[in-house]
């Protein structure tokens, strides 16, 4: 059921805002923007492409004062339902905000709108011998402003971080349609609370990024591409633990168990052997000078009971081909079960045999086939419950699957969500994680920020 049309009055006013080209009212052309990556859509009331931050000020203080729910977005690829207008309301746009205001090679940093494309920004920045570390698997599609909402990091995190340890500061319009600016210039700065850091990951919830300082990174002179197999996934497991406690830290360190290695092989029509029970694919980058001695020191620790085969890329086409195997896991995942359940749950690196363990276990119990992948190197794994939705009985046992799930990770010292956020898909979970005095202080911060309750309102918290 749609929501009710907004009154004239209110259209008439977005319009003056921000320009009647970049309004949308009629139901069919809001459509496309009330869902995002997850299975979750809902009809929003309008949808307002914002160009520039004091359009985003004026959207907001107008909502605010005439409680409108107002939700942003980005490109839409976040899979939790974080976008989702579920209690209708304003989508903002932020796609069209995409410049990249300033690259500052000598102080490291570059200030970008929230619009603007991961991989654009990195494309430009690469020209001038830096990058921005975060690098989801979206980053040819998803803009930096999303980046920022989830804290979506990507392969890259394992060495240099999520975008809380790679942005300076930022520019943002609170819930009350105030505007403030966080952080600094700098890599050193203590003065106040750390607002940046709060504001990333809060899913646009507490005030809307306008714009952003990013924190740079050079390029590294060199590269080395493993791939490790072996006989199966609790070795691969004992070889993330061993490599990551080696001096070495690799740029990447990716995981891919048997059942995701098979949906590869039947999908692409891959070469990989059958014997394989898990998959690493490891990088490391550094100077020239030592990149030899470095990806030695981490084959050698990979090197543990149970493995298979190790080889070392020799060229960028071997490296092209090494990497297709993981690259192709996605759209397999895709073609065999579009409508999976897909977690992204964290636990300390040592822990992952036991988290593998505990899986293998939840298939066995529920009949559920489960796939996993993933940013090994930070224990972030990617868990897969291939089912079907709509089927009554794989639902009933994949909600009691995935509940189990997360009692498990908890268990393990983890955390529910590495880098997809929390949305709607999780929230019911969150008081497992977070006590109640956490808890509340979060909604104390929240009415701070939005005294109206009007920013992506019913996501991040459980229902109160």
């Amino acid at each position: 059921m749609s929501p009710p049309s907004l009154p004239k009055a209110i259209r008439r006013a977005l319009a003056d805002i921000v320009g009647r080209d970049a309004l949308l009212t009629e139901v069919v052309d809001c459509l496309p923007y009330g869902y995002d990556n997850s299975r979750l859509q809902a009809q929003p009331q309008a949808v307002v492409f914002a160009s520039e931050h004091a359009q985003v000020e004026g959207v907001i203080r107008l909502c605010n004062e005439q409680r409108i729910n107002l939700i942003p977005r980005g490109t839409g690829t976040g899979t939790t339902g974080a976008t989702v207008p579920l209690t209708g309301g304003i989508i903002l746009s932020l796609e069209r905000m995409r410049r990249i205001l300033e690259i500052d090679p000598g102080n490291r940093l570059a200030r970008v709108e929230p619009g603007v494309i991961n991989q654009t920004l990195q494309e430009v920045l690469a020209e001038q011998g830096f990058f921005w570390p975060p690098d989801p698997t979206s980053a040819p599609i998803c803009t930096i402003g999303g980046n920022l909402a989830y804290n979506s990091a990507g392969p890259r995190a394992v060495k240099y971080g999520t975008p809380r340890e790679n942005t300076l500061g930022l520019k943002v319009v609170t819930g009350g349609g105030e505007t403030l600016h966080t952080g600094v210039r700098t890599t050193k700065g203590v003065v106040g609370y750390d607002l940046t850091r709060l504001l990333i990951g809060s899913e646009g919830s507490l005030g809307i990024v306008t714009e952003a300082t990013l924190k740079l990174t050079p390029l590294a002179e060199s590269r080395r591409t493993l791939r490790a197999s072996y006989r199966d996934i609790h070795s691969a497991a004992r070889a993330v633990s061993a490599i990551m406690a080696q001096p070495t830290t690799p740029c990447a360190l990716e995981f891919m168990d048997a059942t995701a290695l098979a949906m590869v092989r039947d999908y692409a029509g891959l070469p990989l052997a059958d014997g394989i029970g898990a998959l690493l694919m490891i990088e490391v980058d550094g100077p020239a000078h030592s990149i030899d001695a470095e990806a030695a020191s981490v084959a050698e620790a990979a090197a543990v009971g149970g493995l298979l085969e190790i080889h070392t890329a020799r060229d960028q086409l071997e490296v092209k081909a090494l990497w297709k195997t993981r690259k192709a896991l996605s759209p397999a995942l895709r073609n065999l079960a579009p409508k999976k359940i897909n977690e992204d749950v964290v636990v300390p690196v040592s822990r992952i045999p036991e988290l593998v363990e505990g899986l293998d276990s939840l298939s066995q119990a529920s009949g559920i086939t489960i796939v996993n992948f993933g940013h090994a190197g930070n224990g972030n794994l990617h868990v897969n419950l291939l089912l079907d939705p709509d089927d009554k009985n794989q639902l009933r046992s994949g909600e009691a699957c995935l509940s189990q799930l997360f009692d498990l990770v908890l268990e393990l010292d983890g955390t529910l969500s590495g880098e997809h956020g929390i949305g709607l898909v999780k929230r019911a979970f969150v008081g497992r994680e977070i006590d109640p005095v956490a808890l509340a202080l979060m909604r104390q911060i929240k009415q701070q920020f939005d005294p109206r309750q009007i920013l992506n309102p019913g996501k991040l918290f459980p229902s109160s």
